[in-house]
């Protein structure tokens, strides 16, 4: 016990350790270069350009590759080299068969920020926010670091300081700008640069989607299963809860499950990934209590694509994946979400996300948690044109340019590099 170090004691030693080595890393480097200049007459040295990356992406997860898959392609397609360092050993991007996209697996939890504090390069664009704030330190020899959301939700509801110490956000609409100058404003920081994109991520799942039905429509399938869904009259709901002491399962525990299986709709549940490490106890519990069945399954599959294409609603925090992508109406938990770690917590104005919840779906309380409220709520939001019209508001505020997410991200990168470069 006398050893023990908790894990924020830890993370506050590794930085202070990732700051000095990185300080000292530094310092060599520079001096080398010097030593190199003088050792040949005063021309410069171009060692530590050779080895400079023009581009890298950073992913924390493999299941991230489904956000900057778009974005490759785009890299790809243009001809321009792109490093793509990953803390997933099985990534799919380490085998994607891009000519122009380098997989690096750069190893897991620490020892890949080790790796990226050291980086040497132009450009690194990442969806991972806490840059600078925890084990992430920037790189000296990184010029330029951009994040790119991948939701069309809150900015503010990242971890406190979760995009400070960007150079540059890529955003999927205009409307999220005031809440960044908001913070920045606040905490007396320098402005960002901001550039509406889009979102590629999105659009990617609608070309998907759109590809799917006219592939159904060409076979006649649409129609067959059209018929088949009228027949059975069977509605598909997908249980899809965030993870954390606010989250569906911690409120409501395995009780809404029994719940929904009473309504004799068929039902999906998809705990967030980070539950069945974080929240593993539990997991087993309620996967022990409730099995798969022909009326409940569990799904954990990386892309959610399929599972999302199949369900008729969701109950959930928010998806506006769920709500945008796929136009299908949700039921929103009532679980008094705590802004205190967040961001959110600076600004104290109602959250564009909890406007829009009650403006695009219905809130689930303590009090109708069970079968027949459940059953009334879930036909009241399949059938309402209220909630329809909502969600296409919704998509108009924080989803710009649909379909030019990835050519519009990899532009603004490419213009950067070029200023970059002309800025030496």
């Amino acid at each position: 016990m006398l050893l023990y170090i908790d894990p924020g004691t830890g993370s506050m030693l590794f930085a202070i350790l990732i700051g000095i080595i990185g300080a000292v890393h530094y310092v060599l480097r520079i001096a080398i270069v010097k030593i190199r200049f003088i050792i040949s007459g005063g021309k410069k040295a171009d060692i530590d350009l050779k080895k400079r990356i023009p581009y890298v992406i950073f992913s924390d997860n493999k299941r991230y590759w489904t956000q900057f898959e778009p974005i490759c392609r785009e890299f790809n397609k243009r001809g321009i080299d792109l490093v793509y360092m990953t803390a997933s050993p099985d990534d799919p991007v380490l085998d994607c068969g891009y000519e122009h996209i380098e997989g690096r697996f750069i190893g897991e939890g620490n020892k890949a920020f080790a790796t990226l504090n050291f980086l040497n390069a132009d450009i690194l664009l990442s969806t991972t926010p806490g840059l600078d704030v925890y084990q992430w330190k920037r790189s000296a020899g990184v010029k330029c670091y951009v994040h790119i959301y991948h939701q069309p939700g809150e900015v503010m509801l990242y971890r406190m300081f979760g995009v400070d110490y960007y150079d540059a956000l890529l955003l999927g609409g205009e409307d999220q700008v005031a809440d960044i100058r908001k913070l920045e404003e606040l905490r007396n920081l320098p402005a960002k640069e901001v550039c509406t994109v889009g979102i590629p991520y999105m659009d990617e799942m609608v070309s998907r989607l759109k590809s799917d039905e006219e592939k159904q429509a060409g076979s006649g399938k649409e129609k067959a299963v059209e018929k088949a869904k009228e027949a059975s009259e069977e509605v598909t709901v997908l249980l899809a809860p965030s993870w954390g002491e606010s989250a569906i399962f911690s409120k409501f525990g395995g009780r809404i499950i029994e719940e929904l299986l009473k309504t004799g709709y068929h039902v999906i549940v998809r705990p967030h990934p980070q539950s069945f490490t974080s929240e593993k106890e539990l997991m087993e519990e309620l996967m022990e209590k409730y099995p798969a069945s022909d009326k409940l399954e569990w799904n954990r599959d990386v892309d959610n694509y399929e599972v999302l294409r199949r369900s008729d609603i969701l109950i959930s925090d928010f998806s506006g994946v769920f709500a945008f992508v796929y136009d299908k109406p949700v039921i929103y938990t009532d679980t008094e979400f705590d802004t205190a770690p967040y961001d959110a917590w600076w600004i104290k104005d109602i959250t564009w996300t909890e406007k829009t919840l009650k403006s695009i779906g219905m809130m689930l309380t303590e009090d109708k948690i069970d079968s027949s409220s459940l059953k009334t709520m879930i036909d009241e939001c399949l059938s309402s044109d209220i909630y329809a019209n909502a969600r296409k508001q919704a998509r108009e505020e924080r989803w710009e340019y649909p379909g030019e997410g990835a050519v519009r991200a990899v532009d603004y990168l490419v213009k950067k590099h070029e200023k970059l470069l002309a800025d030496k």
